[in-house]
This record gives C-alpha cells, structure tokens and sequence, in this order.
C-alpha cells in the first residue's frame, strides 16, 4: 500500500478541522483532511446551523401569535412540519457545499473514510468500500467531535426515545414530549417544540435550568418557559422508561416523590462524550483526561509529539466557535507565526438560541463572589429599552459583573430577542480590557437594543438614565 505523504493531516472536518486545513493551507503547509461522513461536522449537518433554521420557523409561529398588537387577524394558522424540516436540510446542504468549495480553492487533499492512528506521524483511512490507504505527516490534529452521551436508564431506540438527530427530522409533531437535559441543546429543542404547539416538559438533574448560565438569567429563562404552558421540573431524574400503546411511560423521581408521566416521545440531551474509539490514540499512549476527552496544553498540543487536538474532542466548551479558534491557534503555531495566543476560555462568549435567548461571556455573579472578587452589578431591563417595546418583545435584561476596584468587565449576562448579535460587543471589550469608566462614553445608536448593554454598564455604576 503506498503512502500519501503530507505537511499537516487534518483527522474531522468540522468548524475546528475544516477551519485548520484552510487556514494550514493559506500558510503554505501541504495539507489534507480526513471526514467519515459529512464535511461541516455535526454543527453544519445536525447541530448548530439547522437547530437554528428550525427555531426561526418557530419564532415566525410566535410572530404570528402576537400579531394582533400590531393589527393584523390571523383567523388559521396551517403548518407543514415537513417543510420546515426540508428548509433547515437545505440549509445545511448548502453551506456543506460552500465548505467543499473553500477545500479545493485552497488545495486541500480530501478523504472520506474513516482514519486511524497506525503509528507516530502516520494513519490510515478506510473508506466505505473497505479501501484503505495510509498517509503520513509530521503533524497531525484530532477534530473528531463529539457524540451524543446516553444512560441505560433511557436507551435511545430512535422512534420513541430520540437524539438530536431524530428531533431534527421528525415526520410529525408530538403531542407531548419529554426533554430530558435542559443544557443547551436540551433548552433549545424544548423551547422549539413548545412554540410550535407541542406539550413540553423539560426536565434536569440540576436545581436550574441552563446550569452553566448565571442564576438570575437562568430563573427568567424558567419563567418565560413556563408562561408559555412548558413543565419544567428540577432536581429530578428520569429513573425508567417503558414504552405501552405507542407512548412512553416515565418514572421520574424528584425532591418530593416519584411519579410516572406518560409522553408521545423522549429526547434525550444528558450532553456530550468525545469521538475517540477507534482512532489508535491507545496505540500512541495519548493522554486523556478524567472526563475522557484528548488532554491538551495551551496551544493544543498532546503530549505526544507532532500530535494536536482541537474542538470537542478536546474538552468542553463544546462550541463551533471555540473549535474554529483553536485551530487558528494551533495551526499557527504549527507553521511558526509570530506571536500566537494562547487560548483564553474567559474571552469565550456563549449562545443559546431559545426564546428569549440567552448570552453570555466571563464570570456568572455566583463565580466572581466564589472568587471573592470585589463586584458592582449592572441590571437593565429590555421594558426600559424603547427598541424593544417597538418591536413587541421586550422580555429580558442585561446584567454586567464589573470588578469593584478596578472596574473591569469581568462577565456579561443577556436575556431577550436578539441578545445573541450582541453579545460580542461585550466579547469585544472584554479582549480589550475595557473598563466601566471607557465603556460608558461609548456612543450606543438610538433606537437599538443595544443601548440595554450601554445602560447595564451605567448601572453597575449608579449611573443609568432609563431606570
């Protein structure tokens, strides 16, 4: 069998792989990438991009709701799921094709297969056909993803009990479902489904909704959810399931008693488990952490030489955007530019895209106090916000953690419409090391949603206009 030789192999085409192999590529490095399925990863294909595609229908349905404020009758609403789910495939199918593009443009080296780690600074790929053909390169990167985690108490049989994958094509809405994890995946697909007319209930481990979120945002999210008819239950677990008369039967236990609800379908959204089986990284003695994911120093290197990792086989957070970084970062570093950064995970800003959404970046208020940091908080209410009236959603707030002393933004915390295209003006000044005292002669345009984030500084301190 001969062997294909490269500069750099790319193992995952995801946003951390197909990002590494352009941007290798643009550096002059002799590049190739390895995918088993689809370029684009799980985020293009099953993740980020249709999720999306899928909750816009839902926020049109909400429009359409509350579309008497603005005079409009709407007597009949007709829904065709169906055409909503061939949209978000569509959607995906396209922007896997711009991908395909930006390959060849750079002169990326393609192979579908699967890859294996056979040996130092060399793999093999085996395709569908069963061919195989060995590659080597002084520098290879993992971004092989992760996978959907499941428990035996809730085994996924993809008709009654789904994935992800299965609630981003179903063939009918359910009555009733059971959202098991109320993550960000978890919290994204019960709010879909509850908007489009499904009976939801969310339920999680933790005593909040969004563990990860601060408190205060996470209670808002709760109480937005549950207005609009959702059930959510917290500090509960789904002990047994049972499927009789084409419905699944669960024993959920929470802090007061145990009781059995029955629902048309379960999704299960417990997290993530990193793609390593069957990648050779035993044959290597790479390195894992006690989560089980690809263990990495700054620049993402393994400790085996010549060998990377990047994204969510990396470890949490398991974002596109923390993915496509790294491989900046990593592929820079590979090809020797000047001065790369190392990974900051504070300048990392989240989104989850429910309705109201939720963004955020840096310490929760919880956080910095455990950190017995001197804090001022800054809260600003969307009610007060005159964009946010206009346009009849005016649900959420803007909360900042700024240091005491120092006046660094130290976190920012945002709930409501839209607050996912703004959070990086938050991200922005975070990376710049602004302070309360320069944010606050920052001219925001009026009318914006925006001007929220300029009075939440103001806030912190003692300073807002509108409240």
């Amino acid at each position: 069998m001969s062997e294909a030789q490269f500069d750099l192999i790319v193992i995952g085409a995801g946003p951390g792989g197909y990002v590494a192999a352009i941007r290798a590529a643009q550096l002059g490095l002799k590049t190739a990438i390895v995918e088993e399925r689809h370029l684009g990863g799980i985020c293009l294909n099953w993740g980020c991009i249709p999720t999306k595609a899928l909750l816009a229908g839902a926020e049109l349905a909400t429009q359409f709701k509350h579309a008497g404020q603005f005079g409009f009758q709407v007597s009949q609403l007709d829904f065709d799921i169906q055409k909503l789910v061939q949209h978000s495939r569509q959607v995906s199918a396209q922007l896997v094709q711009g991908i395909d593009y930006l390959l060849k443009k750079n002169q990326v080296t393609v192979f579908s297969g699967r890859a294996q780690l056979t040996a130092k600074e060399k793999i093999e790929v085996t395709d569908a056909q069963g061919n195989r053909q060995a590659l080597s390169a002084p520098h290879i990167i993992l971004a092989t993803g992760a996978k959907a985690r499941h428990v035996p108490q809730l085994p996924v049989d993809g008709t009654y009990v789904w994935s992800y994958k299965e609630a981003l094509v179903p063939e009918q809405l359910p009555k009733s479902l059971l959202v098991v994890g109320s993550g960000a995946i978890g919290s994204e697909f019960a709010s879909l489904y509850q908007d489009l007319g499904c009976q939801v209930t969310l339920i999680d481990l933790a005593k909040q909704i969004l563990p990860t979120e601060d408190v205060e945002v996470a209670q808002f999210v709760r109480k937005q959810f549950e207005q609009k008819g959702m059930k959510v239950l917290t500090d509960a677990v789904v002990q047994s399931i049972q499927i009789e008369n084409e419905q699944v039967h669960c024993v959920v236990e929470t802090a007061n008693d145990v009781q059995t609800l029955v629902f048309d379908r379960v999704l299960s959204a417990i997290g993530v488990q990193p793609n390593t089986t069957g990648l050779g990284l035993e044959r290597l003695g790479v390195e894992l952490n006690p989560q089980g994911f690809v263990a990495i120093d700054d620049y993402c290197k393994t400790n085996v030489a010549g060998l990377y990792a990047i994204g969510d086989v990396a470890g949490a957070p398991c974002l596109a955007h923390k993915a496509s970084h790294e491989a900046m970062i990593c592929v820079e570093k590979i090809a020797g530019v000047a001065n790369v950064h190392s990974l900051d995970r504070s300048q990392i800003p989240g989104c989850i895209f429910t309705h109201p959404q939720v963004a955020s970046i840096g310490l929760t208020e919880n956080a910095a106090k455990a950190k017995n940091l001197p804090i001022r908080i800054g809260k600003f209410s969307l009610t007060a916000n005159g964009k946010a009236l206009a346009i009849g959603d005016a649900s959420g707030f803007v909360k900042t953690v700024v240091h005491a002393e120092t006046g660094e933004l130290l976190g920012a915390h945002m709930v409501g419409h839209e607050v996912t295209e703004h959070i990086q003006g938050f991200a922005i000044a975070k990376y710049l090391e602004a302070t309360d005292e320069s944010l606050a002669q920052v001219i925001f345009p009026h009318p914006t949603l925006s001007e929220a984030m300029h009075e939440s500084i103001l806030a912190s301190m003692q300073r807002a206009i509108h409240m």
